[in-house]
């Protein structure tokens, strides 16, 4: 096996597993947002005045 052939190899063997390193991640961090229960929109008073001036112009 000559040295270009190791070297491809080995370059595939770390970019494996970087990137199943970045997929359990991934789901490791989806898993935790999702467990925080459903996504509610901020109330009428977080948008301040331009909830205000919409509500005149619509």
């Amino acid at each position: 096996m000559t040295n270009k052939n190791y070297r491809g190899k080995f370059v595939a063997i770390i970019t494996g597993i970087f990137s199943i390193i970045i997929g359990i991640l991934y789901l490791t961090l989806i898993t935790i947002l999702d467990s925080r229960g459903p996504m509610l929109p901020p109330p009428p008073e977080a948008f301040g005045l331009v909830a205000i001036l919409c509500s005149y112009i619509f």
